[in-house]
């Protein structure tokens, strides 16, 4: 029998030449998974190279690469520059992130982020952590769960799905995805079905792992970890992430917000590598469907001003 696949890396050819990965570099694979990017960087690393394959949930400790260039680190990637000091590493010539949840999340049906099985309300990466789906649904706010689900899920309905959380909850616990989806289809459409309880899966996921907090963290540490000429590397698969970092990379900050010297000069960190963002290819959603949302960013750490 097939062992079911971890994970299929997206957009792995890209990633690594945006990397420019040199032989002797420091890397970091922020979201290691099934170590599909990271086994990539290896195969360019010679004897003097490092890379650091981060990742919360520990599922990922079985993929790890038995090799004495690699360290798998056991966290979330917010924590990545204590980690880095805790190696002694004061500056890395690349970090590669790929925000996107791994085959393995979606295809453990104990895990909670799939409608295709009933399972227990989870979603969470981090199994040592407190807060899960069914405390989300259990304990927010109904204007709260409005906002995760317009904010995050992008979801038309977002106000009508979270009064129909409020008062199916007030009847008894929400523990399951079945229950979930039995709560909210009376908003969603029958043609639109499976996109929309995606829409809402995904707001759920991101808000239990404070995923655009964490993202927010790893783009600040980013500018101090990175040399010069260090590349930023970052897959995203919804709007929001995607405007974050394409503020980030253009202008230093989250907002976008332009800091001009006298001459109209922008004042940032980054030069961005590909104006145009490299989504995947037909052949390549063709293979791996869960890529097609994909979008890839690159920019170039430069050197700071004197």
């Amino acid at each position: 029998m097939d062992q079911p696949v971890y994970h299929i890396p997206a957009l792995l050819e890209p990633c690594i030449e945006g990397l420019n990965i040199q032989p002797a570099g420091v890397y970091v694979d922020v979201t290691f998974g099934g170590g599909g990017h990271s086994r990539a960087i290896m195969e360019r690393l010679g004897s003097e190279g490092r890379l650091f394959g981060l990742d919360q949930d520990m599922d990922a400790w079985a993929n790890r690469i038995d090799d004495p260039r690699f360290t798998f680190v056991h966290s979330n990637f917010a924590f990545l520059a204590n980690f880095m000091r805790f190696h002694r590493v004061s500056g890395v010539d690349g970090i590669l992130a790929d925000l996107g949840v791994s085959f393995h999340h979606f295809d453990d049906s104990e895990r909670g982020f799939s409608f295709r099985f009933d399972s227990p309300l989870d979603m969470r990466m981090n199994r040592s952590s407190s807060r899960d789906a069914r405390a989300v649904l259990a304990e927010s706010s109904e204007e709260h769960l409005a906002d995760v689900f317009y904010l995050y899920g992008e979801l038309k309905q977002a106000r009508r799905m979270a009064a129909a959380v409020v008062r199916a909850r007030a009847a008894g616990d929400i523990a399951t995805t079945g229950r979930l989806v039995e709560v909210l289809r009376p908003m969603i459409r029958p043609a639109q079905e499976k996109k929309e309880l995606a829409q809402v899966f995904q707001a759920l996921r991101i808000e239990v792992n404070d995923e655009m907090e964490v993202l927010k963290r790893l783009l600040g540490q980013a500018v101090s970890l990175l040399n010069p000429g260090g590349r930023l590397v970052v897959i995203t698969y919804h709007s929001l992430e995607d405007r974050l970092v394409k503020n980030f990379m253009r202008t230093g900050n989250i907002e976008g917000r332009q800091d001009k010297d006298f001459f109209g000069r922008v004042h940032t960190p980054f030069k961005v590598v590909n104006n145009k963002v490299i989504v995947p290819d037909a052949a390549e959603v063709a293979r791996n469907p869960r890529s097609r949302s994909a979008k890839l960013r690159i920019a170039e750490r430069l050197a700071p001003e004197q």
